[in-house]
């Protein structure tokens, strides 16, 4: 039996976010930065191949010139290591950083990652080197519930992006009223990404995606 852990909502008092402007959520793996030309990076270096060729992580690892995929425990930790000290050497993803800029003129930006909490320093290190000092929120799994937590606290229409299908999903299930919108950063993987565009726009250009998303947060 698994034990439920209670989730803990922080404030947007204590985030250094206003109540009296919209809120944008966004995701940073394949939203705001390249995590997979980065992971792969990481990975080569240490004689792993990365091939991308199904929408996975631990699946697309392999020994050099192995057929079978690397064992899932390998992996994780593979993917620990990489968030306890290489995860500040992503790419941004093209226009993100214009793009939240734009954003944040008009709305408070709120970054909610699913990562491991080692990552915490170093993935706010890599904001603010990229010119984007937003409060950072590091999280596991379905992101509704907490996304539910800190929408609640404001008056102000709100806008979420992920890559992920399931993470839109659990937005629209518990935070219905928020604006979901899909964006998958590397080319590669966005014919292999699920969507579902009538749910959750899918815009992989982020120029658009804000006009998008300002559209959505200011409309009357």
């Amino acid at each position: 039996m698994v034990e439920s852990v209670a989730l803990v909502i922080p404030s947007l008092e204590k985030l250094g976010i206003s109540r009296d402007r919209p809120l944008v959520i966004v995701d940073v793996d394949e939203v705001l930065g390249l995590f997979m030309k980065g992971f792969g990076g990481f990975l080569d270096a240490r004689g792993y191949d990365f091939r991308i060729d199904r929408f996975a992580l631990f699946q697309n690892i392999y020994v050099r010139g192995a057929v079978e995929h690397l064992d899932l425990e390998t992996g994780r930790a593979l993917f620990n290591e990489f968030f306890a000290s290489h995860c500040a050497e992503i790419e941004p993803a093209p226009g993100a950083i214009e793009a939240l800029t734009r954003l944040h003129r008009r709305a408070e930006i709120l970054i909610l990652s699913n990562a491991p909490p080692q990552a915490e320093q170093l993935r706010g290190e890599w904001l603010r080197r990229h010119g984007l000092p937003h409060p950072l929120i590091l999280s596991s799994g379905p992101k509704g519930p907490i996304t539910a937590g800190l929408v609640a606290q404001t008056p102000q229409r709100t806008a979420f992006v992920d890559d992920l299908l399931p993470n839109l999903d659990s937005v629209a299930e518990h935070s219905p009223a928020t604006a979901t919108f899909q964006h998958v950063a590397d080319e590669r993987l966005r014919p292999l990404a699920p969507s579902a565009p009538e749910r959750h726009p899918r815009i992989d250009d982020w120029a658009e995606l804000a006009a998008a998303i300002e559209a959505a947060i200011h409309r009357p």
